[in-house]
């Protein structure tokens, strides 16, 4: 699959599970902010991913689990270096160049992007044997 197949399939799929339309799913869109995603929303993505491209996805792969509870990670409401670095080696699918700038615990939802998914589903196909 070419990375225009995928960004559509990815397209096609949060539109249909966020109820938003396919012209509000862009690149740079955020999942949360831009699309209006809730925690059980993710959950959904995961599984609708899955389906559509034959992949397995494992929890805490694609979005990052208990992140905010680490106090390493977190301290007075900021993302610290270590947890930056934490993420960046957790998740290479997100670019976290903006949210570097001000990684306020609030606005991780931010860092994930449709371009994000798209990345993610890319390297998870590449992965596969075959």
């Amino acid at each position: 699959m070419t990375r225009d197949d995928i960004y559509a399939k990815v397209k096609e799929i949060l539109a249909d599970a966020m109820g938003v339309d396919e012209g509000d799913v862009t690149p740079e869109a955020t999942l949360r902010g831009d699309l209006g995603a809730e925690s059980i929303d993710f959950l959904d993505i995961v599984f609708r991913l899955e389906q559509a491209f034959g992949i397995k996805i494992q929890q805490g792969e694609l979005f990052p689990d208990s992140l905010a509870q680490n106090a390493d990670f977190v301290q007075d409401g900021k993302v610290t270096a270590r947890g930056i670095a934490a993420i960046k080696e957790k998740l290479p699918h997100v670019d976290l160049s903006a949210f570097e700038k001000d990684p306020q615990v609030s606005k991780i939802g931010d860092i994930f992007t449709v371009e994000a998914l798209v990345r993610f589903v890319q390297n998870k196909l590449a992965s596969v044997p075959g």
